[in-house]
């Protein structure tokens, strides 16, 4: 177990140093044909799916006390230069699926990275390598055809690089996810620079046609992507920034109002917004690059708060924002 804690940790330190076919489109196929019950075992195995004629894999968990019909799916990115056994582990995502009865899966980067890999995020990395947009809907598609998946219900989480992978995601395709939950990596598009030298999103990235529900936690004291904006080329503007231009997107009426949840965590929220979503960030006082809750150390990468736990926090969001955002049409 120590063996393993300490290849986690070089892990996470390396990463703080850089910044079966799939069946069609879930959210707007009908999915006729598919499984009445889940054909996935027990435990923890591993998907292997057909992505632009590459072969990809992703970590899956079904829960032993889940039933035979579907469930909901809590997707989670590694960070850069991590892979998804290290990012089962950061999150603690598996022991979370056995509390609440979901579908826990951790997908796999393909762009190789010191040693692991790393997303590509558009606009962001380069325009070479594989395209993960079309590999994160490949494989939602691959697990609702195994019955097992509820394509309608999709919590999508990510550290870090995983984190900016899945909010441009949600940027693109906003009927493929029901909330995100990024983890010390909120984007809300690619960062570019105003007249005055500023950092921005860039709007026409992200420009979804249909409300996403938002929270995420980061630290002040992160030295990989800084909350204040800053940084790496691919990070640029600030965390508080990210949250306002969702709140934009989501046509958010009230916010920011500010909560004291613990003696070093405050929530910053946008609320009535477009079809019952929330923006909503934890901002965490002195914490580093770090997954608020993990049992993990990491380093010379900051402090992780124990006062708050993020993959409950983002299933407890997920829970409120689940049938809201179902009813809203596609496209």
């Amino acid at each position: 177990m120590r063996a393993r804690r300490a290849a986690l940790l070089a892990a996470i330190t390396v990463t703080s140093s850089l910044a079966l076919s799939a069946p069609g489109h879930a959210a707007t196929a009908p999915h006729q044909g598919l499984p009445t019950s889940c054909t996935l075992p027990t435990g923890e195995s591993t998907v292997t799916v057909t992505s632009r004629s590459q072969e990809r894999t992703a970590i899956i968990y079904r829960p032993a006390n889940t039933q035979a019909g579907k469930m909901p799916v809590y997707l989670t990115l590694h960070g850069s230069s991590s892979r998804a056994s290290e990012q089962v582990a950061v999150s603690g995502i598996e022991q979370s699926a056995d509390r609440h009865g979901f579908l826990a899966v951790a997908a796999q980067g393909a762009m190789a990275l010191d040693r692991g890999y790393q997303w590509n995020v558009p606009g962001v990395t380069g325009t070479s390598g594989p395209d993960d947009e079309q590999y994160l809907t490949d494989l939602l598609d691959t697990l609702a055809a195994t019955g097992c998946a509820d394509p309608h219900q999709v919590l999508a989480t990510g550290y870090s690089g995983g984190g900016r992978m899945v909010s441009q995601y949600a940027c693109d395709h906003p009927d493929r996810v029901t909330a995100i939950a990024p983890v010390s990596g909120l984007r809300a598009g690619v960062p570019v620079t105003d007249d005055s030298g500023a950092a921005r999103p860039d709007p026409a990235t992200c420009a979804p046609k249909q409300p996403v529900p938002v929270v995420t936690f980061h630290g002040t004291a992160d030295p990989v992507n800084p909350y204040g904006g800053g940084g790496q080329p691919y990070w640029g503007y600030g965390t508080t920034t990210a949250l306002s231009s969702w709140a934009k997107l989501d046509h958010c009426r009230t916010g920011p109002g500010t909560t004291h949840v613990s003696e070093h965590v405050d929530k910053i929220a946008y609320g009535a917004c477009r079809g019952g979503s929330d923006v909503e960030l934890y901002r965490v006082e002195g914490d580093g690059h770090t997954w608020p809750g993990s049992d993990l150390d990491f380093g010379p990468i900051g402090p992780v708060t124990q006062e708050i736990n993020a993959t409950e926090l983002a299933w407890q969001f997920f829970q409120d924002h689940r049938h809201n955002h179902a009813d809203l049409p596609t496209g």
